[in-house]
């Protein structure tokens, strides 16, 4: 005989009674026939426009096309690399700047992360790329770096001021330096908090590489407009965007799933455990304390 356990209590909300329960299967099923029905309303309607015929799916089967995306697949990685270090890094600077206890410092690096995160991604592209006429991969790199570093510094200036003021103070009063509190104490404590946050910003820079075409640089999205417009097949467009579509996805889940294992791994990492302390025991008393 099988016991059904409980819902657990969470803090987020109330424990559902049966009722409840019963309306939300309900609520589930319902949502599960609505999507279903609406992707077998978008099958119906891209067999009917003919997208599934073989004429179009041809030009995939040609070496040629299979290394052009090859190609732009690896410009992409090859962009969002240089991109998500070279963020990383200037976000941290900014981040250090405007946690400062310099007054000019911190205004400098304020103006720059307000600056750069109200500036559109494509407009500092283009102006990189026309004004200061530089080749396409550095233009695309340094707009998606200015814009998600500027991003990244918020990031990591609230998760330093997230980490509880006792830590800080502790570190003072232990003789340490602000640099060293910091790197040493304040840092490592507010990385699992800014972990799902930073992932999230390298998402957007890698959906962002996709910007790189308007500029001429060879990416993945430049190589399926190559397909789509210069090819004699009836425009085989919605093709490749079936193609180009779930690789993007896929590197996104797989940029998720790296993240999640990292902090599945720091979680065990021996260093980041609970340190058992003994019992207390009763000891020696102090000369005249009864």
């Amino acid at each position: 005989m099988t016991t059904r356990t409980a819902p657990a209590a969470t803090a987020l909300y109330d424990i559902p009674g049966p009722a409840t329960r019963k309306r939300h299967r309900l609520y589930g099923i319902a949502s599960t026939v609505l999507i279903l029905a609406l992707a077998g309303w978008v099958i119906y309607l891209l067999v009917d426009t003919g997208q599934f015929a073989a004429a179009k799916w041809a030009p995939f089967q040609y070496k040629g096309i299979q290394e052009l995306l090859l190609r732009g697949l690896g410009n992409t990685l090859k962009a969002f690399a240089y991109a998500a270090v070279l963020s990383l890094l200037l976000g941290g600077v900014l981040a250090v700047g405007r946690l400062s206890e310099h007054r000019a410092v911190r205004w400098i690096a304020t103006l720059l992360v307000e600056f750069f995160r109200a500036m559109p991604v494509l407009v500092m592209i283009f102006f990189i790329f026309v004004a200061l006429k530089v080749q396409p991969l550095p233009a695309l790199v340094a707009g998606l770096t200015l814009y998600n570093g500027s991003v990244l510094a918020e990031v990591f200036r609230a998760g330093i001021n997230s980490v509880e003021r006792g830590q800080g103070e502790a570190a003072y009063a232990l003789g340490m330096r602000k640099t060293q509190v910091t790197t040493f104490v304040l840092a490592p404590q507010a990385v699992r908090a800014m972990l799902p946050t930073i992932i999230s910003q390298l998402v957007v820079a890698l959906k962002d590489t996709s910007l790189g075409y308007l500029i001429t640089y060879e990416e993945f999205l430049h190589a399926g407009k190559l397909i789509a417009s210069n090819l004699d097949y009836d425009l085989p467009f919605i093709p490749v965007v079936m193609v180009i579509s779930p690789i993007y996805i896929g590197m996104c889940m797989l940029l998720s799933w790296f993240a999640t294992w990292v902090a599945k791994r720091e979680r065990r990492n021996p260093k980041m455990k609970a340190v058992e302390i003994a019992p207390a025991e009763p000891g020696t008393l102090l000369p005249g304390v009864q």
